[in-house]
């Protein structure tokens, strides 16, 4: 404004000497005080009215100073206003000044309503202009914003879900089934044990690989025999490249992983285990094998073979055991214990150990070249006295037969146990949890070998899961048991054998396996399959007649059980499959697990029994899942029921970890 009011006062007239180049807003600069200029400039400062009269002569009159006052006032003006409105200031005839004295008096109403017509003009064209700016704004942000929802950014590629028929189930028995990436796309694979059967009488065995984003088929591997236990992640390279291996009753064959080409087998007799994984034995830098063989004929003895991980050739000769006792195989495992010492497990009906170290003179007739396996225990050395043995140590034994007996650590699976020695590290040194009478549970302590606690329940009659269920640190134990058509599924508190949750469910007996999935919070999902829940007000008049007694097929649940809402179970899945074994992997980029089943499905006419593998996402499974909520559980004095929106918040935010 004041550059415009610098430009309206400038004399355009005389240049003289007599007034200068004259600026009000730079008087006090000018050369030339004349008497005229001390007049308008002192206007203001006296604080004259428009119409004061003071009009001497020669020199500006008050109408005129009063005229430019009133132009400041106006909201919107511009240079041309000022020259429409400002009289000529050089020198002009006092005709000219009443002239236009008079035309300012008499046309004062028409200049004003002329310039509220600009003005109006003027917002009216701003607002046009700021309408025209701010409309595409405003669609071009309506347009992101739909295309946001629309195409949400993805972290990584969504968890596959999808469903195929492979071979004929065997069944009740569980196929061979391992999970690991066999096509380098961070995705767990699943490699699965196959049986068909191309003529009346006639089968064909073969171990598929399937990649674990579509289903489809990247190698399968003809054998000659039924496929008991495939392991992977072996590596007998400088390039890691992934080995797996295919375990059959009288053959032990390697194949890549990659392609499912043979790379070398070794015939074997009447195997009865899984592969373990010992330390190099012949300094190749490749960790070497270990594998146990059971006759049939209860004359024959246990027996050890050592098999070299490059090239597959026997190691000296096997080694056996004269063990008494009946039962189901306890092992081999291979523990580490605090005096960096190697030891095998093993047993029927009971707990023997063996050294390495030693196991190695039986087989090879000569002292280890390799230092580690040198190394003894002398607390596990001074256990042989109970067996009056100067080989075996007694770890375990009495009138009641071991069921099971595995490493306490999350997540171990002895079906799906696999070869990378690197996670094997998470189970070489912990404690085992230990089933014993088909009814007892304990934990049988590594550092001494003794139980921590004893748990009494009915017939035990699948392999228990350890996981996070309270907040001590120490694993828990889930563990199911059946009787006279009800299944009962306890939690037992690893720290001290304490009863923390359980439930009951119509249905019979299920030799289906627990899992346990950790998640970011510390805490484990527990999942179980079963059916119906019974409640506490129908125990007094619940049948014994087990579910499908009357004809109808049985459904069969998939429950999601978490210790942050103990009194909902999540079902993620039902169906009428029998499902015989399952898995679990995991995506870390997506912070997602996948739960993968092998049932067998009956199919129309006379065809065999179809083996139906799944992969399910577990968060997609969790955000469509149906709350079940269990009143047996629900104390009279104990917290408010959660609802379900609370509930469903809670369930849709989990992520689950490795």
């Amino acid at each position: 404004m004041a550059s415009a009011l610098s430009r309206a006062l400038k004399l355009p007239g005389k240049k003289g000497s007599e007034l200068g180049d004259y600026d009000p807003l730079t008087q006090a600069d000018s050369e030339d005080e004349s008497e005229e200029d001390d007049l308008v400039l002192s206007y203001p400062r006296n604080g004259l009215g428009r119409d004061s009269g003071l009009t001497p002569s020669g020199s500006r009159s008050g109408r005129f100073v009063g005229a430019v006052d009133e132009m400041l006032d106006e909201d919107d003006f511009d240079d041309d206003d000022w020259r429409e409105h400002l009289p000529s200031l050089d020198g002009e005839d006092s005709k000219d000044m009443q002239n236009r004295d008079q035309r300012r008096g008499s046309g004062s109403v028409v200049g004003g309503r002329s310039t509220d017509i600009d003005a109006k003009k003027l917002r009216m064209k701003h607002i046009v202009r700021t309408v025209a700016f701010l409309v595409p704004l405003v669609c071009a942000t309506l347009l992101v914003l739909l295309c946001a929802f629309l195409i949400p950014c993805q972290k990584g590629k969504l968890r596959p879900q999808w469903e195929r028929a492979l071979g004929e189930a065997g069944g009740i028995t569980p196929p061979a089934m391992a999970l690991w990436d066999v096509n380098n796309d961070s995705e767990g694979d699943v490699l699965l044990g196959v049986t068909e059967s191309h003529m009346p009488g006639n089968k064909v065995y073969s171990a598929v690989a399937l990649s674990a984003v579509s289903g489809q088929i990247i190698w399968k591997k003809a054998t000659h025999e039924w496929v008991m236990y495939i392991q992977c992640g072996l590596q007998i390279n400088a390039h890691k490249s992934q080995v797996c291996l295919l375990i059959s009753k009288s053959i032990l064959m390697a194949v890549n992983g990659t392609t499912g080409a043979t790379l070398w087998s070794v015939p074997l007799k009447n195997i009865e285990s899984q592969v373990v994984v010992v330390p190099d034995l012949e300094g190749d830098l490749i960790p070497d094998l270990l594998i146990a063989t059971l006759p049939a004929d209860a004359a024959m003895d246990l027996s050890f073979t050592l098999i070299s991980g490059k090239t597959g050739e026997k190691l000296g000769r096997s080694v056996p055991f004269n063990i008494s006792g009946q039962g189901k195989l306890i092992g081999p495992l291979l523990h580490k214990t605090k005096q960096e010492a190697y030891y095998i497990l093993f047993g029927l009906g009971n707990i023997k150990a063996i050294s390495l170290f030693e196991l190695y003179i039986h087989a090879m007739g000569e002292m280890p070249s390799n230092q580690e396996l040198r190394k003894k225990d002398p607390g596990w050395e001074g256990l042989k006295a109970r067996t009056n043995s100067s080989t075996l140590i007694n770890i375990f034994g009495g009138p009641e037969d071991v069921t099971f007996l595995y490493p306490h650590v999350v997540g171990y699976d002895s079906n799906h146990n696999n070869l990378n020695t690197l996670s094997a590290q998470d189970s070489i040194r912990s404690d085992w949890v230990l089933v014993y009478g088909s009814s007892k549970l304990s934990v049988l302590r590594q550092k001494d070998l003794r139980k921590g606690w004893i748990f009494s329940s009915p017939f035990i009659h699948s392999q228990p899961t350890s996981g996070h269920f309270n907040s001590d640190g120490v694993l828990d134990i889930l563990l199911q048991h059946s009787a006279n058509g009800t299944m009962k599924v306890e939690i037992i508190d690893g720290a001290n054998g304490r009863l923390l949750w359980s439930s009951e469910f119509a249905c019979p007996r299920l030799d289906l396996g627990s899992s346990s999935v950790s998640t970011t919070t510390g805490e484990s999902a527990f999942l179980f399959w079963a059916s119906e829940p019974i409640s506490a007000q129908k125990n007094a008049t619940k049948t014994t007649a087990p579910p499908g007694a009357t004809g109808e097929p049985l459904i069969r649940k998939l429950f999601l059980l978490h210790p942050a809402y103990p009194t909902v179970l999540l079902e993620l899945n039902s169906t009428t499959d029998t499902a015989v074994t399952s898995a679990v992997t995991f995506d870390t980029q997506q912070e997602d697990a996948s739960y993968i089943t092998a049932s067998s499905q009956p199919t129309p006419g006379s065809r065999p029994i179809a083996c139906v593998v799944k992969i399910m996402s577990l968060k997609a499974a969790v955000a469509k899942a149906n709350i079940v909520r269990l009143n047996q559980y629900k104390a009279p004095d104990g917290p408010m029921k959660p609802s379900a929106f609370e509930v469903n918040t809670f369930f849709r935010r989990i992520a689950f970890k490795r």
